[in-house]
């Protein structure tokens, strides 16, 4: 009985496993070629109140490339710098989101003799995938199936968050094209109103013009 539970929660786990991929903030695991000069940047869009954790690294294939160092920025939607690190190989950064938007990470060549690119590696976690499940298992005494469905439901509360800040974005965004088409119609009545005006003090000066003229 208690395995054909099972089977029967595992069958229903999979509709929402696939939609949480689609819906909930995840991982993502990215290669930047770095060019000599100049930087590469990587930009997330990221709601309030998520967890973000990241890891980076210089790839080393050599002891020349060993020896060369990057810089990493990250800086908020409002341009608040979150992360600032320089002549580093390799480095991680964690921080709670407090604004909606883009968060930007930028990488370049802070060497200073490098005369070749660099590739590194950038493990970007959000949300769900940031946090230490293994530490919740240990903590809360679960594991198998039950760990699991803990994971599950967080994110479910995580997409029915995401579903909420898309539902007030789209609301937003809505009301800026309401406000903006009703700008654009009082624009077309008022210069429609100007054009009749126009017309009628252009049609007046003619015929106050011919009737000065005896023309009519």
């Amino acid at each position: 009985m208690r395995r054909g539970r099972v089977v029967i929660l595992r069958l229903a786990v999979v509709p929402l496993l696939l939609l949480s991929l689609l819906l909930a903030p995840g991982a993502a695991a990215v290669w930047l070629n770095l060019p000599a000069s100049g930087a590469k940047c990587v930009s997330e869009e990221i709601q309030p109140n998520v967890v973000v954790l990241a890891n980076y690294a210089v790839a080393s294939d050599g002891d020349d490339i060993a020896r060369q160092t990057i810089a990493a920025k990250v800086t908020s939607p409002y341009g608040n710098t979150l992360h600032n690190q320089e002549h580093v190989s390799a480095g991680q950064f964690a921080f709670t989101t407090t604004e909606a938007g883009s968060y930007v990470a930028c990488f370049w060549i802070d060497s200073g003799n490098s005369d070749v690119g660099l590739s590194v590696s950038l493990d970007w976690k959000i949300g769900i995938a940031a946090k230490d499940w293994d530490s919740v298992a240990k903590k809360d005494k679960i594991e198998g199936v039950e760990l699991e469905l803990t994971k599950l439901e967080a994110e479910v509360q995580a997409i029915h968050v995401n579903l909420l800040y898309l539902k007030s974005r789209e609301a937003l965004m809505r009301e800026v094209s309401e406000r903006t088409n009703a700008r654009v119609a009082l624009f077309s009545i008022l210069s429609l109103g100007v054009c009749i005006i126009v017309s009628i003090l252009q049609s007046w000066h003619l015929k106050s013009y011919f009737r000065k003229k005896k023309l009519i």
